[in-house]
């Protein structure tokens, strides 16, 4: 196992062994292990305090696990540290927020530019690539528009579009149809599913029984 941050692009697996989180004397799991695959799409469900936010905050390098490892491909993530960490993060995790995570000030456009930026100039999309990325999530021609002004379902599909441009090897998202209505709710889970057809490992911690229903298997928490 490598602590190297460039691993194969194509190598998506994920896979926990004998994991634990614990704060202070709350223990929220351990002896957690489990494997996702590339190109597979599994739920995350369980209790509320379970730790399901807390389990995609460990696997996407945000909170230190208590114990245990979780790798991708051949890169042990929890072995990695400050800027092998972040260049991880960076490069090949996609992360779907509960509260989008956009910036409210800036528009449509600088959002998207912002989770493109930081990346290495020869894998930044174009200018007509993001317009494009912007057309797939209903939000074509809009890039002017302040964030503050969109609706909660579409600054969910602008977040959408930020995962999109940045073809990551891993997506996971947080509750990602907790405040939407049907139609937008529907159109996130089929793109959370064309990742995975795209050979990502996608992890949806969810309460929702019809995202479970959409996903391949599910990985059931239990609170402690």
């Amino acid at each position: 196992m490598t602590t190297s941050a460039e691993a194969p692009a194509s190598d998506s697996r994920i896979r926990a062994s004998a994991l634990a989180k614990a704060f202070g004397s709350r223990v929220l799991w351990r002896g957690l292990n489990f494997s996702v695959n590339a190109g597979e799409m599994v739920a995350v469900t369980g209790p509320s305090g379970s730790g399901k936010s807390t389990l995609l905050n460990c696997i996407g390098l945000l909170q230190p696990v208590t114990a245990g490892s979780v790798s991708v491909g051949s890169v042990e993530l929890t072995a990695l540290r400050g800027g092998s960490a972040r260049r991880f993060r960076r490069d090949h995790l996609g992360y779907l927020f509960q509260n989008y995570a956009l910036v409210d000030n800036a528009t449509i456009s600088e959002n998207l530019r912002i989770a493109v930026d930081a990346r290495p100039r020869r894998h930044r999309p174009s200018a007509a690539e993001l317009e494009h990325t912007l057309d797939r999530v209903g939000l074509g021609g809009r890039g002017k528009e302040p964030v503050y002004q969109l609706s909660g379902g579409e600054q969910q599909r602008l977040a959408l579009a930020r995962v999109m441009v940045r073809r990551p090897r891993v997506v996971l998202a947080d509750e990602p149809t907790g405040a939407l209505d049907h139609a937008n709710a529907d159109m996130v889970i089929a793109a959370l599913r064309s990742f995975a057809e795209a050979g990502a490992a996608v992890l949806v911690a969810t309460h929702s029984d019809h995202v479970v229903s959409m996903c391949d298997r599910e990985l059931v928490l239990t609170a402690h």
